[in-house]
């Protein structure tokens, strides 16, 4: 099977600063754990005092490119995937094109005059931690770069798109018209829910994409508030991922199966009108260096297996290992080589 260029992601690329705070830093800024939001004014400070107070750590992030270099890692083949996303032209944005590039991801950046490449500022505090991201650059994608030949030709290769729920709030027509074409294709699309502030706030946007979408992936969070936001009037995990995946399709070529995890407890797929659970790989306390990237990282290691056409039982395993390894590393990071069989 050719591999080169198979996976295609799209997303908000960030420069993400990690750094151990404590629970004032999150009072003064009125952050929660385990919770990930966008700067607002009051929070731009904020990421001159966590680079002049606490020792940071800089890693080419954002959800999708995440999960894309995890996937990239999982796969060991040079090439397999791809990835757009908007910098700007700083110092930043060379930091970032050098870490993706070492990744083995091929990045098709657009490159943005007015603005600064976008950070994410992850606060940590034990194994929670508290997302921050200020897009900045990130949010000046605009689809005509996409449709540029040496960016499209990028989505034709591939035959498999994963797209975070956060670029909904940044280029709704590009995600549009890759599922569009996904669909038109007999490919697979793929969007997560990431945020309970995207399926509240961009609701509209979600659900224009959610009929393209063959798999939804998720945390219990997100599933429930979007249960709520949809009037289901359910917590249960289970029953929500079974009804996100009986949402109508745009194509009838895929299924839509849905996965949700749900931190220590059983990832849940919901798949041809069944649910199964899948035990994640448990470690004690001490061994969880911080959880930042933990969901990214699962789906890119599930990612790794799918393009593979392996069982969904087998993509599941991978996303577990692939957490496993990121939650007892300093963010959304990895070892040279993966030890997945």
């Amino acid at each position: 099977m050719e591999y080169e260029g198979i996976l295609l992601g799209m997303g908000n690329p960030l420069l993400d600063i990690s750094a151990v705070v404590d629970h004032d830093f999150l009072n003064k800024y009125n952050l929660k754990s385990n919770d990930q939001i966008n700067a607002e004014e009051k929070h731009l400070p904020m990421y001159d005092e966590i680079t002049s107070k606490y020792n940071v750590q800089y890693t080419a992030g954002g959800a999708t490119q995440n999960s894309i270099r995890v996937a990239q890692w999982m796969l060991q083949i040079p090439g397999a995937t791809s990835y757009i996303g908007c910098i700007g032209k700083d110092k930043f944005g060379e930091e970032m094109k050098k870490h993706s590039k070492l990744a083995g991801v091929n990045v098709h950046y657009c490159e943005d005059d007015s603005a600064p490449t976008g950070t994410c500022a992850a606060c940590i505090v034990g194994a929670e931690r508290s997302l921050v991201a200020n897009l900045s650059a990130a949010n000046c994608y605009k689809s005509e770069h996409l449709k540029r030949p040496e960016n499209w030709a990028l989505v034709e290769k591939a035959k498999y798109y994963y797209i975070a729920g956060f670029f909904l709030t940044v280029s709704p027509e590009s995600i549009q018209l890759v599922a569009e074409h996904a669909a038109a294709n007999n490919k697979v699309f793929m969007m997560n829910l990431s945020a309970p502030f995207i399926c509240e706030f961009f609701k509209d946007a979600q659900v224009k994409a959610l009929p393209y979408m063959d798999f939804v992936f998720g945390n219990e969070t997100e599933a429930r508030t979007f249960s709520r936001v949809h009037g289901w009037e359910t917590e249960s995990v289970e029953e929500i991922a079974l009804k996100i995946s009986q949402w109508p399709k745009a194509s009838g070529t895929h299924k839509r199966i849905t996965v949700i995890t749900q931190g220590a407890d059983p990832v849940v797929v919901a798949d041809d009108g069944k649910v199964k659970h899948f035990p994640v790989i448990l470690l004690p306390k001490e061994k969880i260096i911080d959880t930042i990237g933990a969901g990214d990282a699962f789906v890119g290691g599930f990612l790794s297996q799918l393009v593979q056409e392996k069982p969904i039982e087998d993509c599941v395993r991978a996303g577990c290992y692939a957490a496993n390894v990121v939650i007892q590393r300093s963010g959304c990071t990895f070892p040279d080589n993966p030890d997945f069989c």
